[in-house]
């Protein structure tokens, strides 16, 4: 086994942060890169593009692979990896935080955008959740619909220019840049639509249900857990 060594890492940045005013007019700027400090309480900096995730990477047949949008909408949607790679896509200038406390700062993500697809397929009035699906053994975790209809939210497939592998969650990955990165589902291939909170993989573990590193909402603290702790 090799030495990991920053000289061999093509993902390793450069010491100069990346900043907003350096990217394209056409990429969407996600507003927290606009911040006089970005790195919220309890981060610090990496400048590598570090591999984490709760269990194994899983093996995906990508000419079986199915996105799928479902539940409280008007129009229920499902798209083939080839399909997928046609749809209008947007590039996105942003942050990304990991509730393990390290901060790559300056990603370039491309994809298709989020609010897009979910306008394709009408959310219906009642629809105030969202449950994400991955292929990770039905892995799954919980956002708030609001939190999906930002301008810098996507289902990525690309990072700085190349392709995301599977490691990173390839072939195609959400990426919410305002919320911790748990939130920013690997392997994703459902995105289904309710009106009730579900608590997914991390969550029921006691994660936050909302993880907005700028409240330092890394462990749950609503009633229903709480009272759940205080029973046990």
């Amino acid at each position: 086994m090799s030495l990991y060594s920053p000289d061999t890492d093509p993902k390793y940045q450069p010491l100069v942060v990346p900043a907003p005013h350096n990217v394209s007019p056409t990429v969407i700027i996600s507003a927290d890169t606009r911040r006089a400090d970005r790195l919220p309480e309890g981060q610090h900096r990496t400048r590598k593009w570090p591999v984490l995730h709760a269990t194994s990477v899983p093996e995906i047949d990508l000419t079986r692979w199915v996105l799928r949008i479902s539940g409280l909408v008007d129009q229920p949607l499902k798209f083939t990896l080839e399909q997928f790679r046609q749809l209008p896509r947007i590039q996105v200038f942003a942050d990304f935080h990991c509730v393990t406390t390290w901060s790559r700062l300056g990603n370039l993500w491309e994809g298709v955008s989020v609010r897009q697809l979910l306008t394709q397929s009408g959310v219906q009035a009642t629809a105030k959740f969202v449950v994400i699906g991955a292929d990770d053994s039905d892995w799954t975790t919980n956002v708030p619909l609001a939190a999906l209809l930002d301008d810098d939210v996507l289902l990525a497939d690309t990072h700085d220019g190349v392709p995301i592998d599977a490691d990173h969650g390839g072939p195609v990955r959400l990426v919410i840049p305002k919320l911790f990165a748990w939130k920013s589902a690997k392997w994703v291939n459902r995105i289904e639509l309710t009106d009730q909170n579900i608590p997914g993989y991390w969550e029921q573990a006691g994660y936050h249900n909302v993880g907005d590193p700028w409240q330092a909402q890394r462990y749950r603290d609503d009633p229903e857990w709480e009272a759940a702790q205080d029973a046990c």
